[in-house]
Parts: structure tokens; sequence; C-alpha cells
């Protein structure tokens, strides 16, 4: 018995007519009769022969083109269960094997030509860098949205703490005994005024040099010092009396 071969076609694994006619030792012409029957009663059934048996050509030895079918595995199945015996044993198990066998060497990985490997490497070189685009872009959004830690809460209550009390003109002074509340608020008032932040706290991380700088440069409004004036004048005048 001769060894059955298997093709792809269109996606499809087939093999010839003839092949299976010179394993089963059965004339070319015969099969294809019992094949166009098979067609015939698929038709009555409408159910679609091509999933069975393709219509083909081949040229012979006078290079004359001459009808031929090619069976899909349904085909073969189909040719099979109308043999007996140790034909229909040998021919169902070479078909089963040749067909498995294909459908294996179809699945393998094949290597990959000069041409595809550049541009695979072109595919993974752009993946690359979109996911580089992707982690600058949730950085730079991390950075926009993060806020300054405790350490960085601390030195600027800190150093807002040292202004105000300077402005008060110091802890010791009747200003800061009657005002000191009143500055606070009035400086923690400007500062979110300015950076547009419900709290200090909200502080975005990339402004907190810029926060410590206004702290910095920060005075009380003129009616502000007016009254811190007059209220440590108030005391001297009458440490004088």
């Amino acid at each position: 018995m001769n060894q059955l071969k298997v093709v792809s076609k269109d996606g499809q694994l087939v093999t010839d007519s003839r092949s299976v006619a010179r394993m089963i030792n059965r004339e070319h012409n015969g099969l294809m009769k019992s094949i166009r029957s098979y067609i015939k009663y698929l038709a009555e059934g409408e159910i679609a022969h091509s999933e069975f048996f393709i219509k083909s050509t081949y040229k012979d030895n006078n290079n004359q083109v001459r009808p031929c079918f090619l069976l899909t595995r349904k085909g073969c199945d189909m040719v099979a269960n109308k043999m007996t015996g140790e034909k229909g044993v040998l021919f169902t198990a070479e078909y089963v094997t040749r067909f498995e066998e294909m459908e294996k060497e179809l699945n393998k990985p094949r290597a990959l030509t000069d041409k595809e490997q550049r541009i695979e490497m072109l595919k993974l070189s752009l993946e690359h860098e979109e996911k580089i685009e992707t982690i600058q872009s949730d950085v730079n959004m991390l950075k926009e949205t993060m806020r300054i830690d405790g350490n960085q809460e601390h030195a600027i209550k800190r150093k807002a703490n040292i202004i105000v009390v300077e402005s008060l003109g110091g802890k010791t002074t009747p200003a800061y005994k009657e005002m000191a509340f009143k500055v606070f608020s009035a400086f923690w008032r400007d500062f979110k005024n300015h950076f547009e932040i419900p709290r200090y706290g909200e502080l975005p991380k990339k402004k907190f040099e810029e926060g410590l700088r206004f702290i910095g440069m920060w005075q009380p409004s003129t009616s502000l010092k007016i009254e811190i004036d007059n209220a440590n004048r108030q005391q001297t005048i009458q440490e004088v009396i």
C-alpha cells in the first residue's frame, strides 16, 4: 500500500483521489464514479459537498487535463466507511495518520526569514517605545497629582510660624497676645488662595519650593500691619506713662 500524500490547499488539508485510488487498489475512474454518487446524495440532502470532496484537475502523461477530486478528512471518512476488511482498516489508519502528521507540521513554529525578523524587531521596538511613552505619561501625571509629604508639610508649617511671629514683633509682644489667631488666619488664607488649594497639605509636590518662597516673602496686609503697630504702640505708651 502506497503512502498517502496530504497537502494544504487554501487553508484546508486534502489528498488527491488518484493517491487514494492507488492505496485501496481501485481504478481511479471507478473511485471518481463513486465520489460523484456521494456528491449527488449530499446535494439531495442539502449538504455542501465541498466539505468532503473538491473538484480539481491534473495533467496526464500526454499533458492532457483530466478531472480528479481532492478529498478532505471527511471525504476520506466517507470512502473508508464504504470499505470492509483489511483494506478499509489499513486505509483508515493511513489517512488518519497522514492528516494528523500534516496538522502537527502546520502547527510547528517556522523559522522567520530575515525580512520577517526585521519586521518583528521593528514591531518590538515600536511596542517598547509605546510602553516608554505610556510610563512617561504616567510619571508626568503622577508628578502633577502628587501632594507634599509629611516632612514637607512640617517644613511649610514651621517656616510659616516663624514668618507670622516675626510680623507680630515676636511672641512677647502685645500684638502676638491679641492678634496671633487673626494674623495666622490671614496668612493661611493668603497661602491657600495663592495656590488655589483647600488646605496647605494639598500643595502639589512640584510647588513645594515655590511655597517656601511665598512664605519668605509674605507680609500682612496694610490694614493688618496698622492693627499690629497700634497694638504694640499702645503697650509702649502704657509703659511710658
